[in-house]
């Protein structure tokens, strides 16, 4: 291939100039060649077959006839059309015109042969087929052949500026009798010859062009795995270059502070998944790398308790560790939480938070950079430049979907090396989205609930059932439980006739009268102050009912809280539905969530409470999330740039993606520099994907 051909403005090929090609930018995004040649169908329609006028049945298929045209006419009146009688040697149709009178008059020929091509319809006896693709027979014979016609992304403005179907189909039969010589292999021989790849130039032409059903399929495959691939190539180069390049502290030993802990007052036997965790954490902390590690586990899985014994380690090999939290209010959960847990032990640990007041701030500091201080917990105010440290050994970042990525890199320059890094998340990611989003991160997870865990119940109710969930509360109220009732809206939406925060305050207020219930009330436009007390009021349990919007999503953690009663269900998204509900079941008694909806639902909202009544599992519900919303969503816009595909698709093409995965990591592995003879092409495609950034400017 020669990259720089490939790279010519779109306006420099035959049949586009200046105006198309400006459409074709704003529009498409089509910028080059190289874009137009990866502009792949969305779909295919099948021009196997020829059929006989006399042959037609009444199905409103779309069919494809030879024959030719034996007159026109112009029909006046309401719907002004031209008709033209189309015959072969079997019958004749109608072929009808609603526009375009005038140029279709002036183009056709009489009495020559003709292909033509469209949907037919059957009335009063004959069949009609309205504006139908026509062509010469003699260039139909001439053009590149396909037995399946591509169907391209188009907009509104492009048909309405007349580049159709099939003038793009045009523009890309120009492009490939251009390009053809500049097309070249793109994958290794040997990764070629063991997977039975079709070749490189012909899979493109295949799936812009397909000569049957089996050779798209081959062309589909040879060209999602190589998407794949390169993807899964920059995530495993990045892997193996970090942990060779990027120089960790090595915490060689297990001191005093993690075994007295693990033997003397761990409050409960830990699970097999959090003993497997700690072991992955603990050989990477014992190398001479920076430990980068995501640990997923779902909602009261345990893993403060095993960012807690990592942070123990570091305090055993003469370092400080940090825990970052993305609010406030986990940040002190956080805090007195691990200072309860390590009451025995002989470590200092203290918080640092926005309201921290100046003189506190100061010991603080200072403290951090004398070594006084063991383990700092707090809010992004960890990362001012004022926060100094003696020596952090690890910083464990908890639900890292908050922070980005700039923020994160400001932890590792707190000391001379990196510190270690052990991002937390409770928000379960597919093992496919995560191979690939989170591909350059280790990954472990705890994937089994703490013994004695019961599960959450989960049902779904309609608003006719109010009266019966309201007196579902008030039994709970009554065994000394708490409950939370969240909504999806502050303001009332004129559109939406969905239950807004104020009107289910003041219904609820009417239904649990003061001074017999307490009742709180949280949501995103009070200030953070008032937030908290209110937050804490329930912390306490000083009300028995928080009515909130969803900033109660994340980390909350009261035991007593035993009802979760989500309004609007259908409103919320899959993962958030899962989050909330993991607000209870803290506790040791049976914990309950209500999902309260209209009796008009859409079917994913019937598929997404479905799903939330049938499981508990977080990563199911991921798998399913992912399904009904696509990857972008669900991975924040932070990443969904990293999964830009234009061929493959990360849910339905999942076998290709660990097919391809293995073979980019097992070329790293093998060979991290590609110097072997047979990986030069693959050393020459991933330095124009760093050049380009765009993993479909270089995989040409």
């Amino acid at each position: 291939m020669n990259p720089t051909f490939l790279q010519t403005p779109i306006d420099y090929l035959k049949g586009v100039g200046p105006n198309r090609a400006d459409l074709l930018r704003s529009e498409l995004g089509i910028h080059t060649f190289q874009d137009l040649m990866h502009l792949f169908p969305n779909r295919y329609i099948d021009k196997t077959q020829y059929y006989k006028i006399g042959e037609l049945e009444r199905n409103n298929a779309d069919v494809q006839i030879i024959g030719k045209f034996s007159g026109l006419k112009m029909i006046e009146g309401k719907g002004r059309r031209l008709v033209a009688t189309f015959k072969d040697e079997t019958g004749q149709m109608e072929l009808v015109w609603f526009r375009g009178h005038k140029w279709i008059r002036e183009s056709i020929k009489l009495n020559t042969p003709y292909v033509i091509f469209g949907k037919c319809n059957y009335y009063n006896g004959n069949f009609s087929m309205p504006h139908p693709e026509m062509e010469l027979l003699a260039d139909h014979e001439k053009s590149i052949k396909s037995a399946m016609q591509p169907v391209y992304p188009s907009t509104e403005k492009l048909s309405n500026r007349g580049i159709t179907n099939k003038v793009i189909n045009g523009v890309m039969q120009t492009l490939f009798l251009e390009c053809k010589s500049h097309l070249f292999e793109s994958l290794s021989k040997p990764i070629i010859t063991e997977l039975k790849l079709m070749p490189k130039r012909e899979a493109l032409l295949n799936v812009h062009f397909p000569q049957s059903q089996e050779h798209l399929a081959r062309a589909q495959y040879r060209l999602k795995f190589e998407e794949f691939f390169y993807i899964q190539l920059q995530l495993a180069f990045k892997n193996v270059n970090h942990k060779t390049k990027i120089k960790g502290y090595p915490f060689e030993k297990i001191g005093p502070n993690f075994t007295t802990f693990y033997n003397d007052h761990l409050p409960f036997e830990l699970t097999g998944a959090q003993k497997r965790v700690l072991k992955e954490i603990r050989h990477d902390l014992g190398t001479n790398a920076q430990m980068n590690r995501l640990l997923q586990g779902d909602v009261g899985s345990g893993k403060t308790i095993v960012a807690l014994m990592s942070m123990l380690m570091a305090l055993d090999n003469g370092f400080q560790a940090c825990l970052m939290a993305p609010t406030a209010i986990l940040a002190v959960q956080h805090y007195q939480g691990l200072k309860e847990l390590c009451k025995y032990l002989n470590t200092s640990i203290s918080i640092l938070q926005g309201s921290t007041k100046t003189s506190e701030r100061k010991i603080i500091h200072e403290k951090l950079e004398n070594g006084e201080l063991d383990i700092l917990i707090g809010t992004h105010a960890l990362l001012e430049d004022k926060v100094k440290f003696k020596n952090l050994g690890l910083a464990v970042i908890d639900e890292q979907h908050r922070f980005g990525v700039k923020q994160r890199s400001k932890l590792w320059h707190k000391n001379e090396y990196p510190p270690h890094v052990l991002v937390m998340t409770a928000t379960p990611i597919p093992r496919t989205l995560a191979m690939t989003v989170y591909g350059d991160l280790d990954v472990s997870v705890i994937d089994e609930l703490p013994p004695g865990r019961k599960s959450i119940k989960t049902v779904h109710r309609y608003d006719a059932n109010r009266l019966k969930v309201f007196k579902f509360i008030r039994d709970e109220i009554a065994l000394g439980r708490q409950v939370y009732i969240v909504y999806p809206l502050i303001q009332e939406s004129e559109a939406m006739d969905y239950k807004d925060l104020m009107d289910g305050y003041e219904s609820i207020s009417r239904e649990f009268p003061m001074p017999k219930y307490q009742i709180s009330i949280v949501h995103g436009q009070m200030k953070p102050a008032d937030k908290e007390i209110e937050m804490n009021r329930f912390i306490k349990g000083e009300t028995q009912i928080m009515v909130a919007t969803t900033v109660i999503e994340v980390g909350v953690n009261v035991p007593n809280a035993s009802v979760m009663i989500i309004e609007s269900a259908e409103r919320f998204g899959l993962s958030q539905l899962h989050q909330l509900r993991g607000r209870v079941g803290r506790g040791a008694e049976q914990s309950y969530c209500i999902l309260m909806t209209s009796h008009k639902l859409s079917s994913d909202s019937k598929v997404r409470l479905e799903t939330m009544t049938r499981t508990n599992d977080g990563f199911e519900i991921a798998e399913v999330d992912l399904k009904l919303r696509g990857p972008g969503d669900i991975t924040g816009t932070q990443q969904s740039g990293a999964l830009n595909l234009k061929i493959a698709d990360i849910i339905k093409d999942n076998d290709i993606l660990k097919v391809a995965r293995s073979y980019a990591w097992a070329v790293v592995k093998d060979d991290p520099t590609f110097k072997k003879e047979e990986n030069q092409i693959i050393r020459f495609m991933y330095a124009q994907m760093m050049k380009f950034k765009n993993i479909w400017s270089y995989i040409s």
